[in-house]
């Protein structure tokens, strides 16, 4: 992709929103409705059974927490294990990459 401004999601909806006098509502992550919504696709699982993978503590771990789901963060991306001081949540685990939950 090349250099320059990249207009957010809010600069994209605010004119629709003002077109059409309503305000959106994002359901994107971290929002814990799509994370139900999923969890309804699946007969049979509940939240128990199922975790959230993620590598980015804002999204993925926040997602999961806020939907009562165990998280596993996965040091191979986004969130180093060196900024995990900064928050004041945690995931339920912590591994370095995907490879470690694999038998």
């Amino acid at each position: 992709m090349g250099e320059g401004f990249i207009p957010s999601t809010g600069a994209l909806v605010t004119p629709i929103e003002l077109t059409c006098n309503q305000k959106a509502y994002f359901i994107g992550k971290p929002n814990p409705l799509i994370m139900s919504h999923a969890l309804k696709k699946f007969e049979g699982l509940s939240r128990s059974d199922v975790a959230i993978i993620g590598d980015n503590m804002d999204t993925d771990i926040v997602g999961g927490i806020e939907a009562e789901i165990e998280t596993v963060l996965l040091l191979s991306g986004v969130t180093a294990k060196e900024d995990l001081h900064r928050y004041a949540y945690r995931p339920t685990y912590v591994v370095k990459g995907l490879g470690d939950l694999v038998d």
